[in-house]
């Protein structure tokens, strides 16, 4: 029987690994990093970088535990005296406007023996949307869940499509990806089967990211890259403080401020009725900022 703590455990290797890549890929600058504990239960190990190459950059791991706070138990729709959750949070603002915003978080959840689930997912926010990359992260996505169940795929790239979007804007905030949530044992699925799942989402990061940043760290710029750059990092912020369930989840349950806000890009603009999306390429990354785009099959 799978324990929470190897779950735990697990998740603490995962964030070494990634962080040991992610150090190298960045001409060697280093994460710092922040033991918290929490005063209601549990704590973590925050690690940020501010290199060359990724402007800012979060890998998290947290155990937290205790009573189940009121908020927490109105956003899950769930009552209960006590919780356990652990996980990984990922977020990396890149220096260049060329490579993408990338998003990850997976994560477990328990009440009691009876009651727990697996969530997470794996997303991409170009500033500026290269097809043919879209493309193959989307593939890449797609191999992994297909190891599972080939009805992953479809249905977690829809799910991350409808939850990665900005209601009030009308757009995604990127290319999505996959998005799951609330993944418990079934007649289909037992825990050892949906844990080998969000292992290997979980490994699938580095080879994910990495050649984007390699690819692009260092490509030509236009001359107002660097100001959609911005304004693209703006709504992102907007998504994270205004819609994500995980940032209210994070701040219902009383977890470390700076922390959860890690995801939050180090500059952003908001320029009052910018029109730089009426330029190419930014015209043609706004265009396909909706939802419901095939990428496994997009002209590149």
């Amino acid at each position: 029987m799978i324990q929470k703590e190897d779950i735990a455990n697990w998740f603490k290797g995962l964030q070494d690994d990634i962080c040991q890549q992610l150090e190298s890929a960045d001409a060697g600058n280093e994460f710092k990093e922040d033991i918290w504990e929490r005063s209601a239960g549990g704590g973590g190990r925050t690690r940020v970088i501010t290199g060359t190459h990724i402007a800012k950059g979060g890998v998290n791991f947290s155990e937290v535990y205790g009573p189940l706070p009121e908020q927490a138990e109105k956003s899950l729709g769930i009552k209960g005296d006590r919780f356990y959750a652990t996980g990984i949070s990922i977020v990396l603002h890149p220096t260049h406007p060329w490579v993408p915003i990338i998003h990850m978080n997976v994560r477990y959840f328990e009440m009691d023996e009876n009651t727990w689930w697996f969530g997470g997912g794996i997303d991409l926010t170009p500033h500026i949307i290269v097809p043919s990359e879209a493309k193959n992260f989307h593939e890449q996505l797609k191999s992994t869940c297909d190891l599972h169940d080939v009805d992953y795929y479809p249905k977690f790239k829809e799910w991350a499509d409808n939850y990665f979007y900005l209601p009030h804007r009308q757009e995604t905030r990127g290319i999505g990806g996959i998005f799951f949530d609330r993944l418990s044992a079934d007649d289909s699925f037992d825990k050892a089967s949906r844990w080998s799942f969000v292992q290997d989402v979980g490994c699938s990061f580095c080879p994910l990211y990495l050649p984007l940043l390699q690819t692009n760290k260092e490509k030509e710029t236009q001359h107002n890259d660097h100001a959609w750059q911005m304004l693209r990092r703006g709504r992102y912020t907007e998504f994270n403080l205004v819609w994500d369930r995980g940032t209210k989840f994070g701040l219902h349950t009383n977890g470390r401020t700076e922390s959860i806000l890690m995801s939050l890009p180090p500059v952003a603009h908001w320029q009052y009725d910018a029109d730089l999306s009426k330029q190419s390429p930014y015209s043609d990354t706004q265009a396909k900022l909706r939802k419901g785009i095939d990428w496994l099959n997009v002209e590149v």
